[in-house]
């Protein structure tokens, strides 16, 4: 409850940003930048899947091909009461993994031929528990919006950016002040990737409880996120950084960011593991 408020408070907030970004520019400007979301988290919505997928350069692998992992999986999301997602394999040599999915009836899970090559299958469950419980939670869905809510911020704040900076049509400004449209173009992006990510943060933390309590152990779980936070420090990815987020651990750890903590995906690995073995995802503090 307290991560799906979190969750819900901080998707409101990128809302509202959209909303008096386009207040900025009066009515019309209101109604377009509405309407310029609903077509962004429409769009989000039915092709999210697609993009992570196709970016991933992943394939479809079938049950003769791979029965170990379509045993667990199967096993996996009976247990969760879920249907069979489709499973699929990329070439990517960083060990990894990640869901995608409007919903749990169009959900594909994929993992990268690095994990298949590192972790034991006892700790691909775990990490196969944890994709099934974004998959069960709709988190896909949740962090295409916040992405897609983002995007269009950002659509925004470029329109405010070239029209603070050549002039524009000032009957259309709330007050035609270029300070205020040159401050937001600089500041609202900053803010909706902050927002953005605190979602994704929120929504691992809520996965990692469910996939303990699926699996009634931590530990696998756990193993798992120590050996893939190692080698993402460690070996470099491919991965889009649009798509970083749906990964079980940030894919792009290895590149140094200033305030790297405020500016990630993810929370830190550490605290992930220190709960998952505390138990406390047994109670509802998690």
């Amino acid at each position: 409850m307290k991560n799906g408020f979190k969750t819900a408070v901080l998707l409101a907030g990128l809302a509202g940003i959209v909303m008096f970004a386009g207040s900025l520019f009066g009515r019309g400007g209101l109604t377009i930048a509405f309407v310029l979301s609903l077509v962004m988290v429409g769009g989000s919505y039915f092709f999210s899947d697609k993009l992570a997928i196709r970016s991933a350069k992943a394939v479809e692998v079938s049950e003769h091909q791979m029965p170990e992992y379509y045993r667990i999986v199967r096993e996996l999301a009976e247990l969760d009461g879920l249907p069979m997602p489709a499973l699929y394999v990329s070439p990517e040599h960083q060990p990894n993994a990640f869901a995608t999915g409007r919903n749990p009836k169009h959900a594909a899970v994929c993992l990268t031929e690095g994990i298949l090559q590192t972790l034991s299958w006892a700790e691909i469950r775990g990490v196969l528990a944890h994709e099934l419980a974004h998959v069960k939670n709709r988190d896909i869905l949740t962090s295409s919006i916040a992405a897609a809510l983002a995007t269009t911020i950002s659509y925004v704040a470029n329109m405010f950016l070239w029209s603070g900076l050549f002039g524009g049509n000032r009957r259309d400004r709330n007050d035609g002040n270029p300070i205020i449209m040159l401050a937001f173009a600089f500041l609202a992006p900053m803010a909706a990737g902050l927002i953005q990510m605190a979602v994704s943060r929120s929504r691992e933390f809520e996965a990692d409880r469910d996939a303990a309590q699926m699996l009634n152990d931590g530990e696998p779980l756990a193993r798992a996120l120590e050996k893939l936070h190692g080698y993402s420090l460690r070996v470099p990815s491919e991965v889009p950084p649009p798509q970083a987020s749906h990964y079980i651990v940030n894919p792009l750890a290895n590149r140094k960011v200033s305030f790297s903590k405020l500016f990630t995906t993810h929370p830190p690995a550490e605290e992930r593991i220190r709960r998952l073995r505390s138990g406390e995802w047994s109670s509802r503090g998690f």
